[in-house]
């Protein structure tokens, strides 16, 4: 993992908490603290980011609206791809802001990575919030050795603020964390194993194989997938490509989400279903049915945290260590 080592080497620096198992972890928030709502991938409308930040405010926290968010590009994009990056870039650079809430995903978030450098993220840690296709910019965060948080986003908590999603959100922003109990799952695969816990969307995290956001080269990783309206075959092609790049072969265990919305095509009966006869020859614990993703409930996990997954009769258990 020497991308990490000196990710962490070079943020020794940093007053911030330092996990000794896991990547550099921002300061927790506390009453008063900047948090910035940014629009990085899609458009969403100005009620639902002016709502979300009526609910930071009920939190204690001074919410600040990224200069170009309300723009529209090419009917979707919430602005240019330039306009996107200057207030992402502005929102990392300034030391008293102190989170980054993204208001909805959707795609663009791989527009910005030729532009990004991983010292923007390393140079005021701060959380980055969000998933989907969020999870472009939560990979490169963990890049820089720094964590980041996969969870609800500002359109979640306006409409939701009150949802287990959003409360949960908030308390692990504000390091009261939770570790997970999970019902028995029929193609859960036992096992324990202790590792850095990466990942997100599939379908947004292959693209990034090779790249300077490629968090899955290194070894020793959990790794968690989620999706949604994916056929079944689109998702056994994005792991075989996982796969083939030697993925799969870096992780200590695996945590399947939600696959919500996705095709029926096989009759095998679930897509994890599908999925496991790929991951048995690995001898890893598999853990099935996460509420993580785009489902009605989507609980947050702390990517680049040290973590301990253990799966047996009774369940899985999700530990943060």
């Amino acid at each position: 993992m020497k991308r990490i080592v000196s990710a962490i080497f070079a943020l020794a620096l940093f007053s911030a908490g330092l996990d000794a198992q896991g990547l550099f972890r921002p300061e927790y928030l506390k009453e008063g603290d900047k948090v910035a709502l940014l629009s990085p991938s899609y458009a969403t409308p100005d009620s639902n980011v002016f709502k979300a930040a009526a609910v930071l405010r009920s939190w204690g926290l001074e919410p600040l609206i990224g200069s170009n968010v309300g723009k529209v590009e090419m009917g979707q994009y919430a602005g240019t791809v330039e306009e996107r990056l200057a207030d992402l870039r502005t929102a990392l650079l300034d030391p008293s802001i102190k989170a980054i809430i993204c208001n909805r995903g959707g795609y663009g978030a791989l527009h910005l990575v030729d532009s990004l450098r991983l010292g923007e993220f390393s140079a005021h840690p701060k959380w980055i919030v969000g998933y989907s296709d969020i999870t472009t910019l939560l990979a490169f965060q963990n890049c820089a050795g720094v964590q980041g948080l996969h969870g609800a986003m500002g359109v979640g908590i306006a409409n939701e603020p009150d949802s287990l999603s959003s409360t949960l959100m908030r308390d692990f922003l504000m390091g009261r964390i939770s570790d997970y109990q999970l019902h028995p799952h029929p193609d859960n695969i036992p096992g324990k194993a202790c590792g850095i816990l990466v990942g997100g969307n599939l379908c947004t995290l292959t693209p990034l194989l090779g790249t300077r956001a490629d968090i899955m080269e290194e070894n020793d990783i959990i790794l968690f997938i989620e999706e949604v309206e994916e056929s079944m075959h689109n998702i056994d092609r994005q792991l075989r490509m996982l796969k083939n790049a030697g993925v799969l072969s870096r992780c200590r265990g695996v945590i399947l989400g939600q696959f919500t919305g996705c095709g029926e095509e096989f009759t095998c009966g679930s897509v994890e279903a599908m999925i496991r006869p790929l991951l048995e020859p690995y001898g890893i614990p598999v853990a099935c049915g996460f509420p993580a993703g785009h489902g009605d409930v989507n609980v947050p996990l702390i990517l680049g945290a040290a973590v301990t997954l253990e799966v047996g009769p009774e369940g899985a258990l999700l530990h943060f260590d």
